[in-house]
């Protein structure tokens, strides 16, 4: 058995989707647990903006080793679950949740003429529990709008029929203004009061449905009967009801002390999910991958897999619910549910397991973008499948500010991390040719200096002549023959080999081909990105460095206090003379003045 945990550079493939993820360092212990409305933006977040973060963080990155996640149906679940996992695990680098406070439910208190109340405590036989809520926002919302629909009494009194034939209370301030019908009196009967309770307690499960035609048959009822009054009343409630919406799906308490597991296979491997479930909220999910042996049925798998399970976690449950049927033994009731809440809960298991399998199979190589470099190395004719892809261009502008790149693509996505920039140094002039075997040559000799891997295919931007120059390079290192190189020219999109005069055409839909287009683009974006900024910075200091008698270090010192060139020349004689002295000064204003005289 596998417990699915990604190695840090394996965060790229995680789900797009509401969930939890968990941290653990290189003892296996679990130092972190978060939620995420999507799980591969919220932990690269961690590793793309580590200079924003705190000393705290920064030092949680540093001990990562694994991650692992569970996907929720929202980000509200999420929180749910973060809630109990923090709460059961305490991973050190969480402050928040470590307390025993809980999230909020709603009960419907067990007595005659029912209260509904909001509660933080659950106490099985004090009431029937919904939720919990992942804000207290969202639970007033819900009371409010039970409260505004029906007349549910707030007073603590013991409604007892003695009490009430004793009339031993009388009515409050909210019998008089309309928010509850005075049961205390007898004024209201204890049918016509249960009678609201289910239809709250409809509302509460989210059986919205149910509550919506209640109130559409009484508002017909009363306007058949010409009671427009009343039958306004009622449709003022389905319209209140119509705009409350809430969409959460929530594990009904009474769902307590089971096991769910789910099950999907591929050729000889499972993949199984397991979650606990205890007062109505999830307290462990985890899933694994099996290998089968055998032809073994999905039932006979899971019923091993289960027991194994149930005893690593230390479950004594009495009731499970599946996928396929199971067989534990006496006293162990197993369903496979087909609706309601159990089946929310078998299906948010059988999504995690899908999502499982589909994360193994990606990254064993069985995904589309795998097929694509088997493509490639069967158009190109390669001796092994370019998992290393390395791209290079230059840039200058009629010779000026030569610089190149190389970008770096690795099981056919870019691999940022190992782009690089190159300055021109030993090329005069613009001689894309020279500069093409300058960057090529230091590129690996520095590679074979630190004993890197090397690339399993080198692309050329241009045709034959750039082709040539990086080969001559190659062979200067004794690496030509050794590592697949190619060249590509931009108007045809004709591939050059070297050594062959005749180019190879791959077909113009072909996936190899186009991922080849994609890694020339990217090399020549970053390349023309990197020689504008050089430009730029040129052309920024340029005009100053060539003022005679003004050098470098009077120029840094400018540009630093005024930023620009356009500041410095609205200064006056005195706001110069205070940064650079008289001289520099006047030499300065009379260059920007005899500039402004010629453009006259």
């Amino acid at each position: 058995m596998q417990v699915p945990k990604l190695k840090v550079d394996q965060r790229n493939i995680l789900p797009q989707q509401p969930g939890v993820y968990k941290f653990y360092n290189k003892e296996d212990q679990l130092i972190y647990v978060g939620k995420a409305k999507s799980l591969r933006k919220r932990v690269a977040s961690y590793f793309t903006k580590s200079h924003q973060l705190n000393r705290k963080t920064r030092k949680l990155i540093s001990e990562i080793e694994a991650i692992a996640y569970t996907i929720a149906d929202t980000e509200f679940d999420a929180l749910l679950l973060e809630n109990n996992l923090i709460k059961e695990n305490q991973p050190k680098y969480n402050i928040l949740l470590k307390d025993d406070k809980t999230f909020p439910y709603i009960c419907i208190i067990n007595e005659r003429f029912p209260r509904i109340i909001s509660t933080r405590k659950f106490i099985p036989t004090f009431g029937e529990y919904f939720g919990p809520f992942s804000s207290v926002s969202a639970m007033k919302n819900v009371l409010d709008l039970i409260r505004k629909l029906y007349t549910i009494r707030t007073c603590k009194l013991s409604l007892t029929p003695k009490n009430i034939k004793d009339h031993k209370f009388k009515v409050c301030l909210e019998y008089h203004i309309g928010n509850c019908q005075g049961p205390c009196e007898g004024l209201q009967s204890e049918s016509d009061y249960d009678n609201d309770i289910e239809q709250a307690r409809n509302i509460l499960k989210g059986n919205l449905g149910v509550v919506k035609n209640y109130f559409k048959s009484h508002m017909l009822d009363a306007s058949q009967e010409l009671q427009f009054e009343k039958a306004q009343l009622f449709k003022e409630k389905l319209a209140l009801l119509e705009k409350f919406q809430i969409k959460s799906t929530i594990v009904n308490p009474k769902l307590s002390e089971l096991d769910v597991f789910s099950i999907v296979t591929e050729k000889q491997t499972a993949f199984i999910n397991y979650m606990q479930v205890k007062n109505g909220a999830i307290t462990l999910a985890k899933t694994i991958e099996v290998k089968k042996k055998l032809e073994e049925p999905n039932d006979e798998v899971l019923t091993l897999i289960a027991v194994a399970l149930r005893d690593l976690h230390n479950s004594d449950h009495k009731e499970i619910i599946s996928n396929e049927p199971i067989n534990l033994g006496e006293g162990i009731i197993n369903t496979v549910p087909k609706i309601g809440d159990k089946r929310k809960l078998l299906e948010l298991s059988l999504k995690n397991s899908l999502e499982y399998k589909k994360e193994k199979l990606t990254y064993s190589g069985k995904k589309k973008q795998n097929e694509t470099l088997v493509q490639l190395k069967l158009d190109l004719k390669l001796t092994e499948i370019p998992e290393h892809i390395e791209c290079f261009d230059n840039s200058n502008l009629q010779g000026t500010n030569p610089v190149a790149s190389m970008v770096c693509f690795k099981n056919g996505k870019p691999s940022k991390k190992d782009y690089r920039h190159f300055n021109i140094k030993t090329v005069v002039g613009p001689d894309d040719f020279a500069s093409m075997k300058e960057i090529v040559h230091r590129r690996y000799r520095r590679l074979l200096n630190e004993d890197l891997p090397l690339p399993q295919l080198i692309v050329i931007d241009g045709g034959k002549g750039q082709l040539s120059s990086a080969c001559e390079a190659l062979k200067n290192l004794g690496l030509y023959g050794k590592i697949p190189i190619v060249g590509i020219a931009k108007r045809l999109e004709e591939i050059y080999f070297p050594e062959d005069s005749i180019p190879v055409h791959i077909n113009k839909k072909s996936p190899s081909l186009l991922l080849l287009q994609r890694v020339r683009d990217e090399a020549h974006r970053f390349a023309i990105t990197f020689h504008r900024q050089k430009r730029s910075i040129n052309t920024f200091q340029t005009e100053l460095e060539q003022i005679p008698g003004i050098g470098k270090n009077t120029t840094d010192k400018l540009l630093k206090e005024y930023k620009s060139i356009t500041k410095i020349k609205k200064l006056s004689l005195e706001e110069l003379s205070s940064s650079v002295g008289n001289q520099k000064a006047q030499i300065i204003i009379e260059h920007f003045n005899k500039g402004l005289n010629n453009k006259a």
